[in-house]
């Protein structure tokens, strides 16, 4: 099966969905992704903003765009966030489209520079992204590597 990959701006009526999925993806608060993407919904500016894989009705990978990934370089924004693809889904080239899609249309709305935190060492290379620098995650032990994509 094929897979369509979605701005949420585009189907609103899937927040709900989107958002429980972020949330028991990552473990982040429910209502953090709901306040996210009902700022996104309202269309005050191009961030936050949301995209979700979808093949037929299921979810099958997405990631966000939000300020600051809960780091502590503020001055790094906006953040490519929550990048995740189902296990069964994996090596299908789904996290590379969703990552283009989103670098192409945040380009297009005026923002030429993404961030993204990462404890992956070489996977975001493969799509343009360039590590950056570290950056102290709050109530982390351990720096993480901050990624670029210009």
């Amino acid at each position: 099966m094929t897979y369509r990959i979605i701005r949420l701006t585009d189907r609103p009526e899937i927040k709900e969905q989107a958002a429980q999925w972020f949330h028991e993806k990552w473990g982040i608060p429910l209502a953090a992704y709901k306040e996210s993407m009902e700022e996104c919904l309202a269309k005050k500016g191009p961030v936050p903003a949301w995209y979700v894989a979808m093949e037929g009705g299921r979810m099958v990978g997405g990631l966000g765009v939000i300020e600051n990934d809960f780091h502590d370089r503020k001055d790094l924004a906006p953040n490519v966030c929550a990048v995740y693809t189902e296990a069964d889904r994996r090596c299908l080239g789904i996290a590379g489209a969703l990552l283009e899609h989103v670098c192409r249309d945040m380009k297009r709305q005026g923002i030429d520079t993404l961030y993204l935190v990462t404890d992956h060492t070489s996977f975001y290379e493969r799509y343009g992204w360039e590590f950056f620098c570290m950056v102290q995650g709050e109530g982390e032990p351990e720096p993480s590597r901050m990624y670029i994509h210009r």
